[in-house]
């Protein structure tokens, strides 16, 4: 799937958008800021719109916006502001100035600032202002894949709990789980096995807030009754839990009541919990192989409830990468969120 800008538009000469270029606001989501964070940064350390605009509001070219991904780079490895912005404005190129401004009184200079005339090394080309500005290489994703990344790499909770709560409610839960958080953490994941463990915390730390964002936006549980529920559970052992958090959200969104175990549930806890819901479907997650166990499987699935005569059995879906290769005869395996909740759904409403 291509790039999707929320704030994108024609550009013009330069890469700048046409008409006036972006507000500070589309400024901070692009970053994953908080837009006092972008507003301060001009204030304090002078990395402000290179050219002023008529109106109240503000507006940011692309070179504008690349300064501050530079200025975002820095600071997530722990560079105090003041030093990065020093940096930042040592790297940028000069250039003339826009008309209108020559008479007024040049920004307040900051300690180690070079003048205006002198000598500056050339800027860093786009490919490598984009890789540092989130420190994770996310490929062809949607503009919000780049903001939640720095979030996260900045360990900043408060930008990180809005930008993951306005990509669920721009593009609902299904989309955002799918085109902008899974992209996101798998590139997190890719970021700490590639450095020897280094970033392990950004990892744990973003997910604990999609958890968060997740129970947020979920609405109250959906009343239920016997063959009318879904039984969601990690196998023995496994504990990676978010991936069928995000399906039991999806499920209370439709208005599909749902009973979450988590992760690890022993084998006599998820019978007795099946015999005491007699649900329509149990889901059974598995994020290794090694985890993921057919006679487990098959034992749920063969499973019956109800009054003589007019037994049920579940219907059990095989969820996660770990199953794959270890397939079960006549159960549904969904390849992905929207195939679980669409089978589920089904299931449900027989």
């Amino acid at each position: 799937m291509g790039v999707h800008e929320r704030d994108s538009g024609e550009r013009g000469r330069g890469g700048t958008p046409l008409g006036g270029g972006l507000t500070t606001g589309e400024v901070a989501r692009r970053l994953g800021v908080a837009p006092t964070t972008v507003r301060t940064w001009d204030r304090r350390y002078g990395l402000g719109p290179d050219a002023h605009t008529g109106g109240r509001h503000r507006r940011w070219s692309a070179t504008d916006v690349a300064r501050l991904e530079r200025m975002c780079a820095l600071t997530a490895t722990g560079i105090p502001p003041a030093e990065a912005a020093r940096t930042v404005l040592g790297e940028a190129t000069p250039q003339a100035a826009p008309a209108g401004r020559a008479a007024q009184a040049p920004p307040r200079a900051l300690p180690g600032r070079p003048a205006a005339d002198a000598p500056r090394p050339p800027s860093p080309p786009p490919s490598a202002r984009s890789r540092a500005g989130s420190g994770l290489r996310l490929g062809d994703v949607r503009q919000e894949c780049k903001g939640i990344a720095r979030a996260a790499l900045r360990l900043d909770a408060a930008a990180l709990d809005e930008l993951l709560e306005a990509a669920i409610a721009e593009h609902g839960l299904v989309a955002a789980w799918t085109e902008v958080i899974m992209p996101t953490l798998q590139a997190v994941g890719r970021k700490w096995e590639s450095s020897g463990e280094k970033y392990v915390e950004v990892e744990h730390f973003l997910s604990w807030h999609v958890s968060g964002a997740l129970r947020r936006g979920a609405p109250p549980a959906a009343a239920d009754g016997p063959g009318a529920t879904t039984v969601l559970a990690c196998v023995p052992g496994e504990n990676h839990t978010l991936p069928l958090e995000v399906l039991a959200a999806a499920l209370a969104e439709r208005g599909l009541p749902v009973r979450m175990f988590g992760g690890a549930l022993p084998v006599e806890s998820l019978v007795t919990a099946v015999r005491r819901t007699g649900p329509a479907a149990v889901g059974l997650w598995a994020q290794s192989r090694t985890t993921a166990s057919r006679p487990l499987a098959q034992h749920v699935a063969a499973m019956e409830w109800g009054v003589r005569g007019a037994r049920r059995k579940p219907v059990v879906l095989t969820i996660g990468p770990g199953w794959t290769g270890r397939a079960v005869a006549g159960l549904p395996r969904p390849r992905g969120l929207a195939e679980a909740v669409a089978l589920l759904e089904s299931v449900v409403s027989r």
